[in-house]
């Protein structure tokens, strides 16, 4: 028996790796939902209504990753991301309102982001936000024009770690965390404008219409960087049905990343600034 242990810890690991090899697109769609106004939302909510928000994360959760793996099916088994494919089987009127939507979302998302950004810069170091947001915003275009897609992907898988940070800060606290599970399943809610306002914040920020053309995109560049033939089809039935059960293994994991670090941002500001009265940021 004693033997047999070292060889089993070895399948064990290859299994790991292999999985852990298998994340991409889901996994960094994932954690760019926590983006910079992603993570001002979720500390707002647990700032003003401390640990009675945690049940939002719950609901989010099936939901995003619902959709996400619907997003990123479409993208993979049609090599289409998702506009082309309403162009394919829409009125032009759809499609065109539809991107237009999706244009001002994105446009308000993004400046929100890159404002966040440089506040924080301006916080640590000093200086003009306004040039770190013009700084911010000219890095981002040049690495999406010069960069190759694979070196972008493999910089943003391990960058994702970033996030835990927000893990590490509940752990550091002591929590009540009989307390936590209460509230989080058994929220002590007084229903108001504000409240619903919140509420709306958070299912906004969190299942963002950006996160499915861009998971939908990822998985296109997937297909035509590793999974095609010459004539740039899946090689084979068999391995279009690995990769569907591929992106449902990343989807999952992604989206469980994302609303885990969102539950920690949550229950770390509830614990400390709205702990500590301080219920507006």
């Amino acid at each position: 028996m004693i033997g047999r242990w070292p060889l089993r810890a070895r399948r064990w690991m290859r299994r790991s790796q292999g999985r852990i090899g298998r994340l991409g697109p889901g996994l960094i769609t994932g954690a760019a939902d926590d983006d910079p106004s992603g993570i001002a939302t979720y500390s707002q909510a647990g700032a003003r209504y401390g640990y009675s928000m945690l049940w939002s994360v719950l609901f989010t959760l099936p939901l995003m990753a619902a959709i996400q793996i619907v997003s990123a099916r479409i993208g993979y088994v049609t090599g289409r991301g998702l506009a082309a494919n309403i162009r394919k089987h829409f009125p032009r009127p759809v499609l065109l309102g539809v991107v237009g939507l999706l244009l001002a979302a994105n446009t308000l998302n993004i400046s929100a982001d890159i404002a966040a950004m440089a506040e924080v810069l301006r916080l640590l170091l000093g200086g003009s936000a306004h040039v770190y947001a013009i700084t911010f915003g000219l890095t981002c275009l040049v690495m999406q024009v010069f960069l190759p897609y694979a070196s972008v992907v493999r910089w943003l898988k391990w960058l994702t770690l970033a996030l835990l940070a927000y893990v590490a800060v509940a752990f550091s606290l002591q929590l009540d965390w009989w307390l936590v599970l209460q509230r989080t399943f058994l929220p002590e809610l007084v229903w108001s404008r504000e409240l619903l306002l919140t509420v709306v914040a958070v299912l906004g920020t969190t299942i963002s219409p950006y996160l499915f053309f861009w998971q939908a995109a990822q998985e296109v560049e997937e297909r035509h960087l590793h999974h095609r033939s010459s004539d740039g089809e899946p090689r084979s039935l068999a391995q279009v049905h690995r990769h569907l059960r591929r992106i449902q293994w990343d989807t999952n994991v992604g989206m469980l990343f994302s609303n885990l670090v969102a539950f920690f941002i949550i229950l770390s500001t509830a614990a400390t600034l709205h702990a500590s009265g301080i219920t507006s940021i």
